[in-house]
Protein backbone atom coordinates (compact mmCIF):
# COMPACT_ATOMS: atom_id res chain seq x y z
CA UNK A 1 0.00 0.00 0.00
CA UNK A 2 2.84 2.49 1.29
CA UNK A 3 4.50 2.15 -2.00
CA UNK A 4 1.66 2.53 -4.27
CA UNK A 5 0.68 5.63 -2.54
CA UNK A 6 4.06 7.65 -1.75
CA UNK A 7 4.01 10.47 -4.03
CA UNK A 8 -0.06 10.39 -5.22
CA UNK A 9 -2.20 13.34 -3.99
CA UNK A 10 -5.85 12.44 -2.99
CA UNK A 11 -8.77 12.55 -6.27
CA UNK A 12 -12.06 12.95 -6.54
CA UNK A 13 -12.40 9.08 -7.37
CA UNK A 14 -10.45 8.43 -4.00
CA UNK A 15 -12.99 10.70 -1.99
CA UNK A 16 -16.07 9.15 -3.58
CA UNK A 17 -14.62 5.87 -2.63
CA UNK A 18 -14.00 7.03 0.88
CA UNK A 19 -17.50 8.24 1.67
CA UNK A 20 -18.93 5.23 0.39
CA UNK A 21 -16.70 2.32 2.44
CA UNK A 22 -17.89 5.04 5.56
CA UNK A 23 -21.45 4.64 4.39
CA UNK A 24 -21.61 0.80 4.55
CA UNK A 25 -19.30 0.37 7.90
CA UNK A 26 -21.89 2.73 9.49
CA UNK A 27 -24.60 -0.11 10.21
CA UNK A 28 -21.74 -2.12 11.50
CA UNK A 29 -20.78 0.53 13.83
CA UNK A 30 -23.95 1.34 15.40
CA UNK A 31 -24.74 -2.50 16.24
CA UNK A 32 -21.13 -2.49 17.96
CA UNK A 33 -22.17 0.46 19.71
CA UNK A 34 -25.82 -0.91 20.51
CA UNK A 35 -24.06 -4.15 21.59
CA UNK A 36 -22.14 -2.60 24.11
CA UNK A 37 -25.23 -0.46 25.46
CA UNK A 38 -27.14 -3.81 25.78
CA UNK A 39 -24.20 -4.89 28.05
CA UNK A 40 -23.89 -1.85 29.97
CA UNK A 41 -27.71 -1.66 30.36
CA UNK A 42 -27.94 1.54 28.71
CA UNK A 43 -31.25 2.27 26.88
CA UNK A 44 -29.74 5.21 24.52
CA UNK A 45 -26.64 6.88 23.66
CA UNK A 46 -25.92 10.88 23.90
CA UNK A 47 -22.87 11.42 21.47
CA UNK A 48 -21.10 15.13 21.58
CA UNK A 49 -17.47 14.10 20.65
CA UNK A 50 -16.65 16.04 16.79
CA UNK A 51 -14.82 12.33 16.05
CA UNK A 52 -17.63 10.13 17.35
CA UNK A 53 -20.40 12.27 15.48
CA UNK A 54 -18.32 11.80 12.20
CA UNK A 55 -17.79 8.13 12.61
CA UNK A 56 -21.39 7.10 14.06
CA UNK A 57 -23.48 9.35 11.62
CA UNK A 58 -21.25 10.74 8.73
CA UNK A 59 -21.71 14.26 9.95
CA UNK A 60 -18.55 16.63 9.46
CA UNK A 61 -17.10 19.17 11.55
CA UNK A 62 -13.85 20.85 11.17
CA UNK A 63 -11.57 20.76 14.06
CA UNK A 64 -12.64 23.45 17.06
CA UNK A 65 -15.90 23.95 15.00
CA UNK A 66 -17.80 22.58 17.39
CA UNK A 67 -16.99 25.19 19.85
CA UNK A 68 -19.37 27.40 17.72
CA UNK A 69 -22.27 24.86 16.69
CA UNK A 70 -23.96 24.84 19.52
CA UNK A 71 -25.67 21.20 19.67
CA UNK A 72 -25.18 20.46 15.70
CA UNK A 73 -23.76 17.33 15.07
CA UNK A 74 -24.44 15.84 18.60
CA UNK A 75 -26.91 12.54 18.43
CA UNK A 76 -28.97 10.47 20.29
CA UNK A 77 -28.54 6.28 19.10
CA UNK A 78 -31.90 4.49 20.39
CA UNK A 79 -32.11 1.00 19.94
CA UNK A 80 -33.78 1.27 16.40
CA UNK A 81 -33.07 4.37 14.95
CA UNK A 82 -29.87 7.27 15.32
CA UNK A 83 -31.10 11.27 15.98
CA UNK A 84 -29.04 14.01 15.01
CA UNK A 85 -29.51 17.44 15.79
CA UNK A 86 -28.70 20.48 13.76
CA UNK A 87 -29.87 24.13 14.12
CA UNK A 88 -30.53 26.23 10.79
CA UNK A 89 -26.46 26.83 9.96
CA UNK A 90 -26.10 22.97 9.87
CA UNK A 91 -29.32 21.19 8.96
CA UNK A 92 -28.97 20.65 5.17
CA UNK A 93 -25.79 19.30 5.41
CA UNK A 94 -26.96 17.15 8.23
CA UNK A 95 -29.49 16.17 5.73
CA UNK A 96 -27.05 15.30 2.62
CA UNK A 97 -24.01 13.39 4.97
CA UNK A 98 -26.81 11.69 7.06
CA UNK A 99 -29.30 9.64 5.30
CA UNK A 100 -29.79 6.91 7.28
CA UNK A 101 -30.53 9.21 10.49
CA UNK A 102 -33.61 11.03 11.86
CA UNK A 103 -32.85 14.71 11.69
CA UNK A 104 -34.25 17.13 14.88
CA UNK A 105 -33.64 21.11 13.93
CA UNK A 106 -32.88 22.27 17.99
CA UNK A 107 -31.61 25.73 18.52
CA UNK A 108 -31.32 26.76 21.77
CA UNK A 109 -34.03 24.95 23.46
CA UNK A 110 -32.07 21.66 23.57
CA UNK A 111 -33.07 20.82 26.76
CA UNK A 112 -36.24 21.95 26.89
CA UNK A 113 -36.39 19.36 24.33
CA UNK A 114 -34.61 16.64 25.88
CA UNK A 115 -37.17 14.69 27.34
CA UNK A 116 -39.26 14.57 24.37
CA UNK A 117 -36.01 13.52 22.38
CA UNK A 118 -35.73 10.71 24.71
CA UNK A 119 -39.26 9.50 24.38
CA UNK A 120 -39.26 9.47 21.21
CA UNK A 121 -36.68 6.92 21.07
CA UNK A 122 -37.88 3.93 23.38
CA UNK A 123 -38.40 6.25 27.10
CA UNK A 124 -34.96 4.81 27.89
CA UNK A 125 -34.48 4.60 31.71
CA UNK A 126 -30.66 4.86 31.40
CA UNK A 127 -28.73 7.04 28.86
CA UNK A 128 -25.17 6.65 28.13
CA UNK A 129 -23.30 10.27 28.02
CA UNK A 130 -20.02 11.03 26.85
CA UNK A 131 -18.87 12.25 30.27
CA UNK A 132 -15.66 13.39 28.94
CA UNK A 133 -16.88 15.31 26.93
CA UNK A 134 -20.13 17.04 28.38
CA UNK A 135 -19.91 19.88 30.99
CA UNK A 136 -20.72 19.17 34.55
CA UNK A 137 -23.07 22.28 33.72
CA UNK A 138 -24.64 20.44 30.76
CA UNK A 139 -24.52 17.08 32.31
CA UNK A 140 -26.69 19.28 35.40
CA UNK A 141 -29.33 20.99 32.73
CA UNK A 142 -30.17 17.55 30.74
CA UNK A 143 -30.59 15.48 34.00
CA UNK A 144 -32.92 17.93 35.31
CA UNK A 145 -34.86 18.27 32.40
CA UNK A 146 -35.64 14.46 32.29
CA UNK A 147 -35.01 13.18 36.52
CA UNK A 148 -36.23 9.94 35.85
CA UNK A 149 -33.81 9.31 33.58
CA UNK A 150 -30.64 8.60 34.66
CA UNK A 151 -27.58 9.21 33.24
CA UNK A 152 -24.50 7.28 32.88
CA UNK A 153 -20.76 7.89 31.88
CA UNK A 154 -20.40 6.69 28.73
CA UNK A 155 -16.23 6.84 28.49
CA UNK A 156 -14.23 5.30 25.96
CA UNK A 157 -17.31 3.38 23.84
CA UNK A 158 -17.31 4.68 20.52
CA UNK A 159 -13.46 5.40 21.05
CA UNK A 160 -12.42 1.71 21.99
CA UNK A 161 -14.27 1.01 18.68
CA UNK A 162 -12.39 3.33 16.54
CA UNK A 163 -9.13 1.62 17.30
CA UNK A 164 -9.34 -0.97 15.23
CA UNK A 165 -9.25 0.30 11.87
CA UNK A 166 -10.74 -1.20 8.15
CA UNK A 167 -8.68 -1.31 5.21
CA UNK A 168 -9.83 2.10 3.69
CA UNK A 169 -9.72 3.97 7.06
CA UNK A 170 -5.96 2.95 7.30
CA UNK A 171 -5.60 3.66 3.51
CA UNK A 172 -6.42 7.43 4.39
CA UNK A 173 -4.12 7.49 7.12
CA UNK A 174 -1.23 6.56 4.31
CA UNK A 175 -2.21 9.37 1.85
CA UNK A 176 -1.95 11.72 5.04
CA UNK A 177 1.59 9.83 5.85
CA UNK A 178 2.61 10.23 2.24
CA UNK A 179 1.33 14.51 1.63
CA UNK A 180 3.32 14.98 5.28
CA UNK A 181 6.35 12.90 3.42
CA UNK A 182 6.55 14.77 0.43
CA UNK A 183 6.17 17.87 1.69
CA UNK A 184 9.39 18.00 4.18
CA UNK A 185 10.82 16.48 1.06
CA UNK A 186 10.11 19.81 -0.87
CA UNK A 187 11.26 21.79 2.08
CA UNK A 188 14.88 20.41 2.49
CA UNK A 189 16.57 22.28 -0.45
CA UNK A 190 14.93 25.95 1.56
CA UNK A 191 15.98 25.31 4.89
CA UNK A 192 18.94 27.48 5.73
CA UNK A 193 20.67 29.26 8.57
CA UNK A 194 19.07 32.73 9.03
CA UNK A 195 15.68 31.76 8.42
CA UNK A 196 12.73 32.15 11.13
CA UNK A 197 10.97 28.86 12.52
CA UNK A 198 7.15 31.07 12.11
CA UNK A 199 8.88 31.01 8.17
CA UNK A 200 9.81 27.45 8.07
CA UNK A 201 6.78 26.08 9.99
CA UNK A 202 4.29 28.09 7.56
CA UNK A 203 6.40 27.00 4.29
CA UNK A 204 6.12 22.90 5.38
CA UNK A 205 2.18 23.99 6.11
CA UNK A 206 1.63 25.68 2.16
CA UNK A 207 3.24 22.43 1.14
CA UNK A 208 0.65 20.26 2.59
CA UNK A 209 -1.96 22.57 2.46
CA UNK A 210 -1.27 23.20 -1.37
CA UNK A 211 -0.57 19.07 -2.09
CA UNK A 212 -2.98 16.85 -1.22
CA UNK A 213 -4.01 17.92 2.62
CA UNK A 214 -7.54 19.15 3.15
CA UNK A 215 -5.85 20.37 6.45
CA UNK A 216 -3.15 19.96 9.09
CA UNK A 217 -3.43 17.12 11.46
CA UNK A 218 -2.40 19.88 13.74
CA UNK A 219 -0.05 23.08 13.91
CA UNK A 220 3.51 22.51 12.51
CA UNK A 221 6.04 22.76 15.32
CA UNK A 222 9.01 23.93 14.29
CA UNK A 223 11.81 23.71 16.72
CA UNK A 224 15.63 24.75 16.62
CA UNK A 225 18.64 24.56 18.99
CA UNK A 226 17.64 24.65 22.44
CA UNK A 227 13.99 25.26 21.98
CA UNK A 228 14.08 21.91 20.08
CA UNK A 229 13.67 20.68 23.93
CA UNK A 230 10.46 21.55 24.13
CA UNK A 231 8.16 18.35 22.98
CA UNK A 232 5.05 20.36 21.99
CA UNK A 233 6.63 23.68 22.15
CA UNK A 234 5.24 26.55 19.62
CA UNK A 235 7.81 28.27 16.89
CA UNK A 236 8.71 31.32 17.06
CA UNK A 237 10.74 34.19 15.83
CA UNK A 238 14.17 32.42 16.84
CA UNK A 239 16.96 31.45 13.44
CA UNK A 240 17.76 28.79 12.55
CA UNK A 241 21.49 28.28 13.15
CA UNK A 242 24.74 25.84 12.17
CA UNK A 243 25.47 23.78 14.44
CA UNK A 244 21.61 23.01 15.72
CA UNK A 245 18.97 20.66 15.87
CA UNK A 246 15.94 21.45 13.61
CA UNK A 247 12.94 19.30 15.14
CA UNK A 248 9.74 18.97 13.13
CA UNK A 249 6.35 17.27 13.95
CA UNK A 250 3.71 17.71 11.79
CA UNK A 251 1.20 15.89 10.34
CA UNK A 252 -1.57 16.29 7.22
CA UNK A 253 -5.31 15.16 7.04
CA UNK A 254 -6.73 13.48 4.26
CA UNK A 255 -10.74 12.98 4.16
CA UNK A 256 -10.67 13.18 7.93
CA UNK A 257 -7.99 11.02 8.70
CA UNK A 258 -4.39 11.98 9.98
CA UNK A 259 -0.80 11.55 10.10
CA UNK A 260 2.11 12.62 12.62
CA UNK A 261 5.66 12.67 11.97
CA UNK A 262 8.45 13.81 13.72
CA UNK A 263 12.45 14.13 11.96
CA UNK A 264 14.91 15.99 13.64
CA UNK A 265 17.35 17.42 11.25
CA UNK A 266 20.49 19.25 11.35
CA UNK A 267 21.63 22.60 10.39
CA UNK A 268 25.25 22.06 9.21
CA UNK A 269 27.63 19.41 10.74
CA UNK A 270 26.20 18.28 14.05
CA UNK A 271 28.38 17.55 16.54
CA UNK A 272 29.15 14.38 18.13
CA UNK A 273 27.37 14.91 21.44
CA UNK A 274 23.91 15.76 19.28
CA UNK A 275 24.92 12.42 17.17
CA UNK A 276 25.10 10.41 20.31
CA UNK A 277 21.43 11.29 21.43
CA UNK A 278 20.35 10.70 17.93
CA UNK A 279 21.63 7.30 17.80
CA UNK A 280 20.15 6.55 20.72
CA UNK A 281 16.58 7.84 20.15
CA UNK A 282 17.25 6.19 16.72
CA UNK A 283 17.62 2.53 18.73
CA UNK A 284 14.75 2.92 21.11
CA UNK A 285 11.99 3.41 18.03
CA UNK A 286 13.69 0.50 16.68
CA UNK A 287 13.99 -1.50 19.65
CA UNK A 288 10.03 -0.92 20.34
CA UNK A 289 9.37 -1.72 16.60
CA UNK A 290 11.12 -5.26 16.87
CA UNK A 291 9.28 -5.83 19.91
CA UNK A 292 6.25 -5.83 18.56
CA UNK A 293 7.67 -7.72 14.99
CA UNK A 294 8.72 -10.49 17.73
CA UNK A 295 5.49 -10.98 18.76
CA UNK A 296 3.89 -11.11 15.63
CA UNK A 297 6.35 -13.47 14.15
CA UNK A 298 5.64 -15.43 17.45
CA UNK A 299 1.84 -15.49 16.69
CA UNK A 300 1.36 -15.46 20.03
CA UNK A 301 -0.51 -12.77 22.12
CA UNK A 302 0.59 -9.21 21.34
CA UNK A 303 2.37 -7.13 23.96
CA UNK A 304 0.52 -4.00 25.57
CA UNK A 305 1.05 -0.43 24.64
CA UNK A 306 2.60 0.04 27.89
CA UNK A 307 5.02 -2.64 27.95
CA UNK A 308 5.70 -1.68 24.70
CA UNK A 309 6.57 1.61 25.91
CA UNK A 310 8.98 0.51 28.99
CA UNK A 311 11.12 -1.25 25.83
CA UNK A 312 12.16 2.55 24.53
CA UNK A 313 12.35 3.11 28.62
CA UNK A 314 14.84 0.32 29.56
CA UNK A 315 16.97 1.51 26.55
CA UNK A 316 17.00 5.26 26.79
CA UNK A 317 17.51 5.02 30.90
CA UNK A 318 20.24 2.64 30.46
CA UNK A 319 21.93 5.27 28.49
CA UNK A 320 21.57 7.62 31.34
CA UNK A 321 18.82 9.78 29.90
CA UNK A 322 16.13 8.23 31.94
CA UNK A 323 15.18 11.64 32.74
CA UNK A 324 15.02 13.20 29.69
CA UNK A 325 12.23 11.41 28.32
CA UNK A 326 8.92 12.26 29.94
CA UNK A 327 6.39 11.48 27.27
CA UNK A 328 4.67 8.16 26.05
CA UNK A 329 6.13 6.48 23.57
CA UNK A 330 3.06 6.85 21.05
CA UNK A 331 -0.59 6.80 20.50
CA UNK A 332 -3.14 5.65 18.28
CA UNK A 333 -4.37 8.08 15.47
CA UNK A 334 -7.17 8.42 12.77
CA UNK A 335 -9.82 10.94 13.13
CA UNK A 336 -8.23 12.41 16.27
CA UNK A 337 -4.76 13.09 16.76
CA UNK A 338 -3.92 11.14 19.30
CA UNK A 339 -6.72 8.15 20.08
CA UNK A 340 -6.31 4.64 20.81
CA UNK A 341 -4.88 2.46 21.22
CA UNK A 342 -1.68 3.99 24.01
CA UNK A 343 1.65 3.40 23.99
CA UNK A 344 2.67 4.75 27.41
CA UNK A 345 3.46 4.25 30.86
CA UNK A 346 -0.71 5.48 31.99
CA UNK A 347 -1.42 3.11 28.56
CA UNK A 348 -4.19 -0.25 28.70
CA UNK A 349 -2.29 -3.32 30.17
CA UNK A 350 -4.20 -5.16 27.44
CA UNK A 351 -2.65 -6.52 23.93
CA UNK A 352 -2.38 -4.10 21.52
CA UNK A 353 -5.62 -4.34 18.85
CA UNK A 354 -5.24 -5.29 15.53
CA UNK A 355 -5.72 -4.13 12.35
CA UNK A 356 -4.63 -0.54 13.69
CA UNK A 357 -2.29 2.52 13.05
CA UNK A 358 -0.32 4.47 15.82
CA UNK A 359 2.77 6.17 16.59
CA UNK A 360 6.33 5.37 18.10
CA UNK A 361 7.82 8.52 19.39
CA UNK A 362 10.71 8.18 22.24
CA UNK A 363 12.48 11.39 22.58
CA UNK A 364 15.59 12.90 24.32
CA UNK A 365 15.42 16.53 25.54
CA UNK A 366 18.31 18.13 27.07
CA UNK A 367 16.93 21.70 28.64
CA UNK A 368 18.58 24.47 27.11
CA UNK A 369 20.96 22.70 24.76
CA UNK A 370 18.55 20.52 22.07
CA UNK A 371 15.92 17.89 22.03
CA UNK A 372 15.96 14.96 19.77
CA UNK A 373 12.79 12.77 18.76
CA UNK A 374 11.86 10.34 15.95
CA UNK A 375 8.13 9.77 15.17
CA UNK A 376 6.85 7.35 12.83
CA UNK A 377 3.08 5.78 11.89
CA UNK A 378 2.97 2.06 12.17
CA UNK A 379 0.63 0.09 11.13
CA UNK A 380 -0.23 -3.22 12.53
CA UNK A 381 -2.03 -6.22 11.92
CA UNK A 382 -1.41 -9.17 13.29
CA UNK A 383 -3.38 -12.18 11.17
CA UNK A 384 -1.56 -10.84 7.98
CA UNK A 385 1.90 -11.00 9.93
CA UNK A 386 1.97 -7.18 9.39
CA UNK A 387 4.45 -4.37 11.04
CA UNK A 388 4.78 -1.42 8.57
CA UNK A 389 5.88 1.91 8.11
CA UNK A 390 2.98 4.56 6.92
CA UNK A 391 5.82 7.30 7.48
CA UNK A 392 8.48 6.60 4.45
CA UNK A 393 10.88 10.22 4.95
CA UNK A 394 14.27 8.71 6.00
CA UNK A 395 14.95 8.56 9.59
CA UNK A 396 19.11 8.20 8.59
CA UNK A 397 20.63 11.29 9.85
CA UNK A 398 19.67 14.34 7.80
CA UNK A 399 22.07 17.37 7.44
CA UNK A 400 20.19 20.56 5.36
CA UNK A 401 21.61 24.30 5.09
Amino acid sequence: MTTAIAGRVPTEADLERWGLADQAHRPGRLAALRERMAREGVGAYFGVRRENTRYITGFVLAEGEEKGAGNSGQFIVGQDEVIVLADSRYFIQAVEECPEARMEKVYNDFPERWAELLTSVGSPKRVGMEAGFISHAQWDVLAAAAPDVELVAASGWIETLRQVKTADEIERVAFACAVADAALERLLPTLKPGLTEHEVALALEWEMRTNGAEALAFDVACLSGPRAALPHGKPGARRLASGEVLLFDFGAQVCGYRSDMTRTLFVGEPSARDLEIYSLVARAQQESQDAIARAIAAGGTLPSGRAIHQVSVDLIKAAGHGDHYGHGLGHGIGLATHEMPGLGASAADTPLPSPTVFTIEPGVYLEGEMGVRIEDVMWLDSADGRLDRLTLFPREVTVVG
